[in-house]
Order: structure tokens, then C-alpha cells, then sequence
């Protein structure tokens, strides 16, 4: 094993660093943690000369271990879907200790995600052999009772969907705030898709999600978060590699 220091050491050294943080799930933090870990790993595949830790916010210690292992002025990619109060105070609070660390926007408002998204529903309508305009999108989605920015870079996302594909109705519902979600998941029909507006198959998505398509009686599809769509991995790397400091 090569020396900290040695000629070898600096010859390969990354030319970049960034941490890939994520909320994580406190109740049970070392699964999301694993995940997140084998997700910052494929997008490292795209990114050779970087650096690339992992970190959830719920597991004690992951994000002081991360950016002392990075050393100064890391780039901060927040794996969250809104800028939310996550993003906002909370991260912010524990880079304190980091202060040229640069916070870069999250993963959910990155202006190539409603294509990637568009392409993924394109898919999965013709596989069901259905027309796109008769389909209606369920966009079950956290919501706020903190901050404002998470419904509105939810709507956000929404719109711009929209314009991407023409869709019959997408419609939005939120866990933490009205719309809620089984208010707006009925009378959707069976051409009907529920995508989570989430990054990982958390607790919201494994229980809330289901529980309030099962009150509604909803009788589409249900898939897999945006954040887990095969695409996203390179998504996240086209942003930190627009985002590195000489670009």
C-alpha cells in the first residue's frame, strides 16, 4: 500500500473531490449508508481523475469522517430532490467545520432531470403499450412543514415535465403538507403511474407511499424513485464535472 506522500501517492492523486450526501434514514442508517455508497461509486465510474466519498446525514459521524478524509474546499453535492430545510440549514449547519466547502444544488433541480425522467415514462408507456396522452403521473413527492421550497421545486419539476411529455395530468401530492398524497392519488384510472419525486427506497417510499395509494384505491403503476432510474448516476456526474472549480 502506497504512503501518504510518496512520489506514487501524488503522481495518482485525484485532481478533484466531492462528497455525494443524502438524508440517509435514521431509524436504521448503515442499509442507506451501503446504498449510497454503491450509488457514489457508479458515478465515480464516469469521473476518473476524482475523488468520491459518501455520506448520509443520519449515520453519526459519516460527514465530519468524509470531508476530514477530503481535506479543504470539497464540492458538496446534496443527493435530495428540493431545496428544502435539509439542503438549506441543516446541511449548512454541519459544514460548519468546512467553511470552503461548496455547496452545489441538489439533485431534484437539475435542469437535465425532467428529460431523464421523460425518456424513463416514454419507456415504460410503450411497454405497457399504452399513448402518452391518455396516461396520467402521480408525483408522490415529501413536501414541507419547514419551508416553501420544497413544493415549489416540486411544481417546479412538474411544469417542466410537462413540457418534456404530454402527458394526459400529472399531478402532485405531498407527505408532509397539503395536496396530501391519497387526496390526490384517486380517480387516476389503471393508465396511471405513480413515480416517487424521492432519490432512494427509504421508509417514506416503502410505507407511506403505498399506504396512501392503498387508501386511494390506486390502480396504476407504481415505480421505483427518480433517484433510483439507471440514468441518474451519470446525470450526477455531468453536474460535478460542470461544477469543478476550473470550469
Amino acid at each position: 500500500m502506497t504512503r501518504h506522500g510518496s512520489p506514487q501517492s501524488r503522481r495518482h492523486a485525484p485532481l478533484h473531490k466531492a462528497i455525494i450526501v443524502s438524508h440517509g434514514q435514521p431509524s436504521d442508517p448503515d442499509p442507506a449508508e451501503a446504498e449510497l455508497a454503491q450509488f457514489a461509486a457508479r458515478v465515480a465510474a464516469d469521473l476518473p481523475d476524482w475523488q468520491l466519498r459518501a455520506a448520509t446525514l443520519a449515520k453519526p459521524g459519516a460527514l465530519d469522517a468524509a470531508l476530514a478524509e477530503s481535506g479543504p474546499a470539497p464540492l458538496i453535492y446534496p443527493f435530495f430532490m428540493t431545496a428544502g430545510w435539509f439542503t438549506g440549514d441543516a446541511l449548512r449547519k454541519r459544514l460548519i467545520t468546512a467553511p470552503e466547502a461548496q455547496l452545489l444544488p441538489p439533485f431534484g433541480s437539475d435542469p437535465a432531470l425532467p428529460a431523464l425522467t421523460a425518456d424513463l415514462l416514454r419507456n415504460v408507456i410503450a411497454d405497457q403499450d399504452w399513448e402518452i396522452a391518455t396516461t396520467r403521473l402521480f408525483l408522490a413527492a415529501h413536501g414541507s412543514g419547514r419551508s416553501p421550497n420544497a413544493a415549489r421545486d416540486t411544481q417546479i419539476f412538474a411544469a417542466a415535465l410537462a413540457q418534456s411529455l404530454p402527458l394526459q395530468e400529472i399531478r402532485v401530492g405531498f407527505i408532509e403538507q397539503p395536496p396530501f398524497l391519497a387526496d390526490q392519488a384517486f380517480d387516476l384510472g389503471e393508465r396511471s403511474i405513480c413515480l416517487p419525486f424521492f432519490v432512494a427506497r427509504g421508509g417514506h417510499v416503502i410505507d407511506d407511499i403505498p399506504e396512501a395509494l392503498d387508501l386511494a384505491t390506486f390502480r396504476g403503476l407504481r415505480l421505483d424513485p427518480i433517484g433510483c432510474a439507471a440514468a441518474a448516476p451519470a446525470l450526477v456526474a455531468r453536474a460535478l464535472a460542470a461544477s469543478r472549480p476550473e470550469a
